[in-house]
């Protein structure tokens, strides 16, 4: 699930337009969207359709993660994330009268160091979009990018910065992945959701800089495609989602949607080595919060125990740098996490 922070860029946004809902919950996302095209249940999806924006929905994001490794063995983890934010449920237009904000993160995580950056582009105006036919999606010069006329089997990814730039390759011929139900990805009990597909199965490999110092770098990375209009409900105040890459070539997605009163909302996705799903639910799962470290003035659990007891999987996740605290105008927690037999990525939100 990456409902991602992002989303509080329509808070943040809320006096540009009187139409944005009133702020409800987390990032002003329980509150009412009946203007915006809702999420059911059902939707067929269509590629590379799919791949693209899609008009009358409030938020949809493109998010990569990889977890590389150099010769030496040193180990790394890259982000790379494009927003689009409706402020109005209308198609997209040309020039200023355009009502698309886009929003880019960009990070490079080491075990010592973590770099973190962040774009802001008005749609309209050619500085931020998606296109098709080749794909490309791109704020300024950061740029997800499709090298050959299958969308997402060959694509080049970048982004630079003070202290960091990465130029990796993505190369995947295995199936895309529908999240939930057949694509239809629910987040609280009262039917919240989002239209959620991932590519975890994308091999990177390239060149990656940190501090003056390059490296050439491969290992898995992850795709995650989500759109909505009202994914949470005003109870919800943060999430906790993982992507893992476990080394029998499975794949796990799991997210903790946590709330003012009641238990969280859990669940999740299991992804066999032939792209094969089954959904779990909370009865299915234990995620537990274990040690925390001290980041940014809070508390943040950076390690944590799963397990999945139908699957055999009981492992203890470890952040890769505990500090992988993203310091922007939209502040969180997003790095790298490793466990025996395996690697993965954690976003924690609203702590």
């Amino acid at each position: 699930m990456r409902i991602k922070v992002g989303l509080l860029l329509l808070a943040l946004l809320s006096g540009c337009d009187d139409s944005v809902p009133e702020e409800k919950g987390f990032a002003g996302l329980g509150g009412d969207a009946s203007v915006f095209t809702p999420v059911v249940p059902g939707r067929v999806f269509s590629f590379p359709a799919d791949h693209g924006p899609h008009d009358g929905f409030r938020i949809e994001w493109w998010y990569v993660t990889a977890n590389l490794k150099d010769a030496q063995g040193n180990l790394f983890g890259v982000q790379w994330t494009l927003f689009r934010s409706a402020l109005k449920a209308v198609p997209e237009q040309s020039g200023w009268g355009n009502q698309t904000i886009w929003l880019g993160h960009a990070a490079v995580t080491s075990a010592t160091a973590h770099h973190a950056a962040e774009r802001y582009a008005r749609g309209g105006v050619g500085q931020a979009g998606v296109s098709l036919a080749p794909f490309n999606a791109w704020i300024d010069d950061w740029r997800f990018s499709s090298q050959g006329p299958d969308a997402l089997a060959d694509l080049q990814l970048s982004a630079r910065d003070k202290g960091f730039s990465y130029q990796l390759r993505l190369t995947s011929t295995r199936p895309l992945v529908l999240q939930g139900d057949k694509g239809f990805s629910q987040k609280s009990e009262q039917g919240q959701a989002s239209y959620y597909y991932s590519q975890p199965f994308f091999q990177a490999s390239g060149a990656l800089e940190i501090d003056g110092k390059t490296y050439q770098v491969s290992g898995p990375a992850w795709l995650d495609r989500e759109w909505s209009s009202q994914p949470l409900t005003a109870n919800q105040t943060g999430w906790d989602w993982f992507s893992l890459h476990l080394d029998s070539g499975e794949q796990v997605m799991l997210y903790r949607m946590r709330q003012k009163d009641g238990a969280p909302y859990l669940t999740g996705t299991w992804i066999d080595a032939q792209g094969q799903t089954q959904s779990l639910h909370a009865s299915d799962i234990s995620l537990t919060p274990q040690d925390t470290a001290k980041v940014a003035g809070r508390e943040m659990p950076v390690r944590w125990a799963i397990k999945i007891p139908a699957k055999h999987l009981d492992i203890s996740i470890t952040a890769l740098n505990p500090n992988a605290w993203m310091d922007l105008r939209i502040p969180y927690w997003e790095g790298p996490v490793q466990f025996k037999g395996g690697t993965g990525y954690l976003e924690m939100t609203g702590y």
